[in-house]
Formats: C-alpha cells, sequence, structure tokens
C-alpha cells in the first residue's frame, strides 16, 4: 500500500560516469516497512515514461541506528523556534518507540 508524499524528497546517485537527481513531491508515493532485516523504502513519482520513476532503497538496522545517531546529533541544525518541523519529529519517532514497545 502506497501513500502520497507528505513532504519532499529529493535523490541524487553519483557514479564516476553518470548523475541521476529527482524530486518526489506531493504528486508521489511512498511505501516503508520493516522487514527481518531492516526498513524498505519506495518512492513512486506516477506519470507518462518520461516523469514516471521510482526509487527502491533497503537499509539495514545497524545502519538506521547509525543513521538515527547520527541525526541526533545533529538537531541543532533545526532552528529552535521551528516548532512544527521539530514536533513532526518527535510525534513520529514517539510512535515508532511505542510500536517497539508494544510488538
Amino acid at each position: 500500500m502506497t501513500k502520497p508524499v507528505p513532504d519532499k524528497a529529493e535523490i541524487a546517485l553519483e557514479y564516476p560516469d553518470k548523475f541521476y537527481v529527482g524530486t518526489f513531491e506531493h504528486s508521489s508515493r511512498f511505501e516503508a516497512h520493516l522487514d527481518g532485516n531492516g526498513v524498505a523504502l519506495v518512492l513512486e513519482r506516477p506519470g507518462t515514461e518520461d516523469v514516471r520513476k521510482s526509487v527502491h532503497l533497503h537499509i539495514n538496522f545497524g545502519l538506521l541506528a547509525g543513521i538515527l545517531r547520527e541525526l541526533a546529533g545533529s538537531v541543532a541544525a533545526i532552528p529552535k523556534d521551528d516548532i512544527a518541523h521539530r514536533e513532526l519529529l518527535a510525534s513520529a519517532l514517539r510512535e515508532l518507540q511505542e510500536a517497539l514497545k508494544t510488538s
């Protein structure tokens, strides 16, 4: 089941001889779920062949934990008066923490 992208994502892939960049906004959809090894994330932009694109990403739990720790260390980058974004992140993390406790 996919859901509308509530904000925006920018993806860049850089190879020695190629560079790909894509944006996924409100008209795009996403799916995210945990499996036995980590997190699976799919971003899809529907449409005609010339605009349609998708990104599939799998991150193992160890790397995800490392990413979350790095994010915690850089929270100061969100201005203290940006209450909306801070609360959005805090609320989502509370939901994840509760789900981890009860499942």
